[in-house]
């Protein structure tokens, strides 16, 4: 894809030319030249194929909804892309959680547990939850820092002090409801 600036002759254009060229405006006005898409009417798809277009499908339709929350429309005001385009790439990606930091957790009540996560377009929960053998001892949300962005923290709210094998679970989740999980094992 070629992008022409300033150039009085391709300024403005829009639409196809011939049979190769299609030219439109982008969101900043700059004039953009691209390939038309070569497509024959007998192709056939592939399950990885199908499952694509679905979930562009999904993800657009989150677009339209999406186009309007402030996080997008503020994100786009500093950037080439619009709200629209932002939100279906944030539906494509998922949080990370980076890291579960212990250190100096006990398991008493009151002792944080913190957590780093995150996001192309922001983490806006994490879930912790601490279990044994399966069982599920006690599970909520963590709160955001002030000061960083990045960093959540969740106080234990069960005497959890001695209980042998604990696992927990630090779920990172985004605007469109996508998550991304990691796990320590606590002794």
């Amino acid at each position: 894809m070629a992008k022409v600036k300033d150039n009085p002759i391709t300024e403005g254009l829009s639409g196809k030319l011939g049979r190769r060229l299609v030219f439109r405006t982008g969101k900043n006005g700059k004039t953009i030249v691209a390939l038309s898409p070569a497509v024959t009417e007998d192709r056939v798809f592939n399950d990885a194929q199908l499952a694509q277009q679905e979930a562009f499908r999904q993800a657009t339709q989150y677009g339209v909804v999406a186009k309007d929350n402030p996080v997008y429309v503020n994100l786009a005001r500093q950037s080439d892309a619009t709200a629209y385009n932002l939100a279906i790439a944030d539906w494509f990606g998922k949080p990370e959680v980076l890291d579960i930091n212990t250190d100096g957790w006990t398991g008493g009540i009151g002792h944080n547990i913190r957590i780093k996560a995150t996001d192309d377009t922001g983490v806006t929960s994490v879930r912790v939850v601490i279990h044994q053998d399966g069982n599920i001892l006690e599970q909520g949300e963590a709160v955001r820092s002030q000061t960083d962005g990045l960093l959540w923290t969740s106080a234990t709210t069960t005497n959890l002090m001695g209980t042998p094998n604990l696992q927990l679970d630090a779920n990172a989740y985004d605007l469109p409801g996508n998550f991304g999980a990691s796990s320590v094992s606590v002794s």
